[in-house]
């Protein structure tokens, strides 16, 4: 993991993720979470080990129903399930549902330099949103960010795998070595890039959800590997 000795030229292609790259995402999961584990109020259980519950419900969830706000609201359930010595009524499905689609009532908050360095990297490269999750959701809340006009398209993908990656290569004909694949998760945006054979550059986020998290593999490719400390030094590479 290194920096560049020099600006790379114009008409590399930029694969940006969405949510905690360009904007403010986990957080609201996080508030949800804390809402939802006093509304638990287990007498036995600390939050933390809800948490933990809460994290294996959700790493079950995702492998059936995938991301979203509608697979979030189904481990909340889950999870109360599980945990509660009272039974799920209607009117507690409710107030769950309602603890997690609270979520969508906030408004797009986008992280610092977004726009201003968005405008300038989109006069030298190429520029993609790849994002995965509920296809309605993300799209939405890229319209929503006015960060549109600035990119070439916007993939929402099942699952961000090596498999994924070279599939974009293949679809929009990318050279490997000119694209780089830019983004806050280890887990989803880091790794499996480099395994595909891409460059990648990690823009860490001090609160990247928990099952994001991992060790870079800078080793994993034989692409190069950047970290920036914030998304507007991608100019100084870019």
């Amino acid at each position: 993991m290194s920096a560049l000795p020099h600006r790379l030229p114009p008409g590399q292609n930029l694969l940006i993720d969405a949510d905690d790259t360009l904007w403010e995402n986990n957080i609201y999961f996080e508030r949800a979470i804390a809402n939802f584990i006093s509304f638990l109020n287990h007498h036995e259980y600390t939050p933390d080990q809800v948490r933990e519950v809460l994290y294996d419900v959700e790493r079950e969830n995702i492998r059936e129903h995938g991301y979203g706000m509608h697979s979030f609201a189904m481990a909340l359930v889950k999870c109360f399930e599980q945990l509660s010595v009272e039974p799920l009524t209607p009117a507690l499905h409710e107030a769950i549902h309602g603890i997690a689609y609270a979520i969508a009532e906030h408004p797009m908050e986008l992280l610092p330099d977004v726009p201003e360095t968005l405008a300038e990297l989109a006069q030298r490269h190429h520029l993609f949103v790849v994002t995965k999750g509920n296809f309605t959701e993300q799209t939405g809340k890229f319209e929503r960010s006015g960060l549109r006009g600035h990119f070439t398209a916007i993939e929402v993908v099942a699952e961000k795998n090596a498999q994924a990656y070279l599939a974009l290569v293949e679809k929009y004909g990318l050279v490997r070595e000119q694209t780089w694949m830019i983004g806050n998760s280890p887990n989803s945006d880091i790794n499996p890039a480099l395994e595909a054979g891409l460059h990648a550059v990690f823009v860490p986020h001090r609160n990247t959800w928990m099952l994001e998290r991992a060790e870079l593999q800078p080793e994993i490719g034989d692409g190069r590997l950047l970290q920036v400390t914030s998304f507007g030094h991608l100019r100084d590479y870019f």
